[in-house]
């Protein structure tokens, strides 16, 4: 019996009363957007365009840290819906659109100093990556900066499917799984989970579609894990994941 696999938009129509939060509570709050809220920096001043928004979460940190205009793009209807329904309620004056990723021919060339992607790729085949890419390359101003999160490419390899965090390879290998889609689960630290999706890319995928956009500088990469500080924040919960590459965060400069 075939089993029929939600889209990325399906998906997170369905889930998405369960992402929203005020603080970190996924297990890659704490090891993913942490960090790259940090590599994000300056960010005071600067325009902002945050493919694969979600509910906000990302935009709302990014205004808050002086981002002088944040725009928050997503797919999902149902996750647009709730981000806006916070920009009502405590308005920040983020600007939040439904929209897809791989087509951002509603801005003009150069609108932006900065585009992040926040566990965006994932979701995304490698020629919809390419796409992507090549259209943050054109609304990004020369000298701008594109920064990015995705699941580290090694990562669904060397976990078995158990908390906080895995992806499911069903037995397929680095090489023969790109573009192969994986269901997975990351885990909150109330114990309950949310479900997760992979297209896998390898290293070599991300950076050849960086090239092929026109990105010519050298990346800055970060590969981001359960640090000391966060296993003693919660043992139970991190410790499992300890020692483990659990995400990749790039930045590269227009």
């Amino acid at each position: 019996m075939l089993t029929t696999v939600p889209s990325p938009q399906e998906l997170y129509d369905e889930t998405a009363q369960r992402w929203v939060r005020k603080q970190p509570i996924t297990l890659s709050d704490f090891t993913g957007r942490i960090p790259l809220l940090a590599m994000a920096e300056p960010v005071a001043g600067k325009s902002v365009l945050d493919l694969g928004c979600g509910e906000g979460y990302f935009a709302r940190h990014l205004r808050a840290r002086g981002a002088s205009l944040v725009i928050g793009m997503d797919q999902s209807a149902g996750m647009i819906e709730l981000a806006q329904k916070q920009e009502a309620a405590d308005p920040l004056g983020i600007d939040y659109r439904q929209g897809c990723a791989t087509d951002l021919a509603t801005f003009a060339e150069g609108s932006f100093d900065m585009t992040i992607a926040v566990f965006l790729f994932n979701y995304l085949t490698v020629e919809q990556t390419r796409k992507c890419m090549a259209e943050v390359a054109r609304v990004v101003k020369p000298g701008g900066r594109f920064l990015f999160a995705v699941p580290h490419p090694a990562f669904p390899f060397m976990r078995r499917p158990e908390p906080p965090f895995y992806f499911s390879v069903d037995g397929v290998g680095y090489f023969s799984g790109r573009d192969r889609h994986c269901a997975g689960k990351i885990w909150k630290r109330d114990g309950t989970f949310l479900e997760v999706q992979l297209r896998h890319k390898t290293l070599e995928d991300y950076f050849d579609a960086l090239g092929k956009a026109g990105f010519r500088t050298m990346p800055q990469v970060r590969e981001l894990r359960v640090t000391p500080e966060l296993v003693e924040l919660d043992r139970a919960f991190f410790g499992p994941a300890v020692d483990t590459p659990l995400h990749m965060a790039i930045e590269v400069i227009r």
